[in-house]
């Protein structure tokens, strides 16, 4: 996986955002920043990027965790449910931050806290998953074998 410099993620990408969010509360350590966009580049997928729009932008890469992480089943609790709108585990998106710090062989993904979004509304909120003690924060995205 490539790093892009800021000037690339600016323009990018081309054609409209895959998904447009609303974040009513922000994410964790940016409350101010309360619409973002995912969007992806074909030659990194499985990686995407969620762009958010704030004072000044912020770019994180995420990853969907379905076929990646099989055991992986986040819960929520109730009120994060109810703040979402999401009634069926179909109506939510969960998207993992991935952190990459100085290879892309140390590279870990927050399953602990998780961005759910709802599919229909585009409404999105970090959480901490009810079943947390299950997970990691700082999983690691690859293992050896």
């Amino acid at each position: 996986m490539k790093v892009l410099d800021e000037s690339t993620l600016q323009a990018a990408p081309v054609a409209p955002p895959a998904l447009e969010l609303t974040f009513p509360n922000g994410i964790v350590g940016f409350p101010e920043h309360r619409r973002g966009e995912v969007f992806h580049f074909a030659d990194q997928l499985p990686f995407q990027w969620l762009r958010l729009h704030g004072p000044s932008p912020l770019h994180f890469v995420v990853i969907d965790p379905i076929g990646l992480l099989p055991d992986y089943a986040p819960e929520l609790f109730d009120d994060d449910a109810t703040a979402l709108g999401i009634i069926d585990s179909s109506d939510a998106l969960v998207l993992n931050i991935v952190t990459v710090r100085d290879q892309a062989s140390t590279a870990n993904v927050n399953l602990v806290g998780p961005i759910i979004i709802n599919r229909h509304t585009g409404v999105a909120r970090q959480v901490v998953v009810a079943n947390h003690t299950q997970f990691s924060a700082r999983h690691p995205l690859v293992t050896a074998s």
